[in-house]
């Protein structure tokens, strides 16, 4: 009797997280196959053909959208992740009281609406006279980056040993010297998620991207809002040629998880 409950607890399991899966996949899915198929519009019947995958790469504006993209979130990113490592390391070798208020003031940009610091950065470059360029969008993709890259390296500086700093320092070794060779080495993996965090929060951001933008610059996620409030045949297709860049994005994401994970495992395997 046992034995059965327990064989139908693990198949009501194995059930809710096949339908939390294909709940969560399904969409990405779709457009997947539909990449695959010559029509502009999903629910419609085609052939099999790369048609939107040669759109993708042949169309000048869909390849200057995505190199705008790329090149805001790796660069706000690598800005984001030096500051708030930086910003990590004071925070965590400041003083209890100091540590308590800086914590809670980076805190602010993740618990605010992204609609409220964009509105707020918006205003403050108007009354810095400030023209909206490449530079106030940058600054705006490292405001809501940043924290996320601090909260992801301060979990590594809780876990390091801090007697492997102080012994450096009695060693004769500079703080710097000491802080590249023994603090670093030890939060590297946080640095790197933090890093990986912020690329993906600029490529997915829309909100802040509209109200820091100079006006002509375009990223995949202005242009497909815009388009799809216009409706147009003429959108319609260049947006068709967006399922093809979701499918690529979503296969390369998916082999680096799964490099990372066997990586691992080797590694756990050798200890």
């Amino acid at each position: 009797m046992m034995n059965r409950k327990g064989i139908l607890v693990n198949c009501c399991k194995a059930v809710f997280i096949g339908l939390v899966l294909l709940f969560l996949y399904a969409p990405i899915l779709l457009l997947a196959v539909y990449s695959f198929i010559d029509t502009d519009v999903i629910g419609t019947t085609g052939e099999f053909s790369f048609v939107h995958y040669t759109a993708l790469f042949t169309d000048a504006k869909v390849l200057e959208m995505i190199a705008n993209t790329l090149v805001i979130a790796f660069v706000s990113a690598a800005l984001s992740t030096i500051l708030g490592t930086l910003g990590a390391l004071g925070i965590y070798y400041s003083k209890k009281r100091a540590k308590t208020v800086m914590g809670a003031v980076n805190r602010i940009p993740i618990i605010n609406a992204e609609i409220v610091t964009a509105l707020a950065l918006a205003i403050a470059f108007v009354v810095c006279a400030i023209p909206k360029s490449y530079f106030t969008l940058l600054v705006g993709h490292m405001v809501i980056s940043t924290p996320f890259v601090v909260l992801s390296v301060m979990p590594k500086l809780k876990q390091m040993d801090n007697s492997l700093y102080e012994a450096a320092l009695d060693l004769g070794a500079s703080p710097a010297k000491a802080l590249f060779r023994v603090v670093l080495p030890q939060i590297v993996p946080g640095v790197i998620s933090g890093f990986m965090l912020a690329i993906t929060l600029s490529l997915d951001d829309y909100i802040v991207t509209f109200y820091t933008r100079p006006n002509g610059f375009e990223t995949i996620s202005t242009y497909v809002f815009n388009a799809t409030t216009r409706g147009n045949a003429q959108t319609a297709a260049t947006l068709s040629s967006f399922w093809a860049l979701t499918t690529i994005i979503f296969v390369l994401i998916l082999l680096i998880v799964l490099i990372s994970n066997l990586t691992g495992r080797k590694k756990e395997e050798t200890r």
